[in-house]
């Protein structure tokens, strides 16, 4: 039997839900940023204020100076979390087969949901009405015989239709999906779209329509070798072939662990002011590999750096000289390969990363060093602020004017809770 999936998207999702919360606000421009910030961002816009020229990630002063009665809302992510999660379990009372994608967009698999709840797009129907009256979030649902279609389907067609759903399917893919401009396929951004442009590639329908050979012999020509894979998971993504099934729970396992700032570049400009935050990243870094039960090899720091005119940026890695996730072995790595590459300009951004994971069950012990004991104690202070929250234990650099301890403590995702 062919599969249905469905990708069921929340239209706007945190202005949705602060709409919801604000009935006084119903038929106002609304969006979420931080108010008190005119260089912060918007993180979401409802349609009202998208009509009057309001976007996503522009500043909020950008915003303001559009749509001076745009009322900007402070994000309060744990309750845009809590809304995902509701949605999650009406989702399941249709089917157990739900795969969260992101906190307003889900995978739904309702092969087995058809003879009990009818059609796709009766689902779909009956999936908005449940959503809309438990949240106040209008869904878009887009309808297709695997993930792949169903999230084209959802970006492409059903964001635009007044009912909210669209259904592509191997039947009508030539005649609705091919005739888009490329960089509207799943997973084709700015970069991408110009290779293609220079391949003479402008429409999905150009690459499906090639063979795979020659569109492996053309994406090597002009990205090398190693293209081939890329090559294959594009052509069949013009074709609306996906093999994945919708699982729930972890797709797949953990490659990378990073964190980090967007900074104010007026506020980190010498080592003395980095150094706090920097401590503090190395700290996150370290407690999330113990909790995910990993160990790395190879660090990574990253950094942008400005003048106040133009801005330049530096990334570099490092390989330790075994697996770790104790502070006091991968910040001096960190450090060093910070204060060799950093220019002293201010920095607006510092990224740290942990890579070459394996698990922590195995590790090398340490004639000079008592390295169990090391990893215990590491292991209880997690286990302290698991418990009694982020600052329950602290470095006493995170009491000095640069370090964000206590401000990202309050928060979720970088946003207010």
């Amino acid at each position: 039997m062919q599969r249905t999936v469905l990708m069921a998207d929340g239209q706007s999702f945190y202005a949705s839900i602060e709409k919801a919360a604000h009935p006084e606000y119903r038929n106002k421009p609304v969006a979420v940023g931080d108010p008190a910030r005119r260089s912060g961002i918007i993180l979401a816009a409802c349609p009202i204020a998208k009509s009057r020229g309001v976007t996503t990630a522009e500043r909020v002063g950008e915003a303001l100076a559009k749509c001076p009665d745009l009322v900007v809302i402070r994000p309060r992510m744990q309750t845009y979390i809590s809304v995902s999660l509701l949605i999650t379990e009406i989702f399941e009372s249709i089917t157990d087969q739900v795969e969260p994608f992101s906190i307003d967009e889900q995978f739904l698999d309702v092969t087995g949901s058809l003879a009990l709840f009818g059609s796709a797009e009766e689902i779909a129907r009956l999936i908005q009405t449940r959503v809309k009256l438990s949240t106040g979030v209008w869904s878009r649902v887009g309808i297709g015989p695997n993930k792949i279609l169903a999230k084209m389907a959802t970006d492409n067609f059903a964001k635009k239709k007044p009912a909210g759903i669209f259904k592509l399917s191997h039947d009508n893919i030539e005649k609705e999906l091919w005739p888009l401009p490329v960089h509207q396929m799943f997973m084709v951004a700015g970069r991408m779209t110009s290779h293609f442009a220079r391949m003479g590639l402008h429409t999905i329908g150009d690459i499906a329509r090639l063979d795979l050979g020659e569109f492996k012999k053309r994406m090597r020509f002009r990205m090398g070798r190693q293209s081939d894979i890329q090559a294959e998971y594009y052509w069949q993504t013009a074709n609306g072939i996906d093999p994945s099934p919708v699982v729930t729970g972890m797709r797949s396992q953990i490659k990378v662990i990073n964190h980090g700032r967007a900074l104010k570049w007026q506020t980190y400009r010498t080592i003395e002011d980095i150094e706090p935050l920097m401590i503090e990243l190395i700290v996150e870094v370290c407690r999330r590999a113990r909790r995910y039960g990993y160990m790395g090899r190879v660090v990574a720091v990253g950094a942008v750096e400005t003048d106040g005119y133009r801005s330049s940026g530096f990334g570099r890695q490092k390989t330790l000289p075994r697996p770790t996730h104790l502070e006091h072995e991968i910040g001096p790595g960190i450090r060093s390969l910070f204060l060799e590459h950093w220019k002293g300009l201010p920095l607006t951004h510092l990224h740290i990363t942990l890579t070459d994971l394996s698990k922590d069950d195995v590790y090398q012990l340490d004639l000079f060093e008592d390295r169990e004991r090391l990893i215990r104690r590491e292991k209880a202070v997690d286990a302290l602020k698991e418990r009694f929250g982020p600052t329950a234990i602290i470095r006493a650099s995170s009491l000095l004017k640069t370090a964000q301890a206590f401000e990202r403590a309050a928060q979720i995702g970088g946003h207010w809770a």
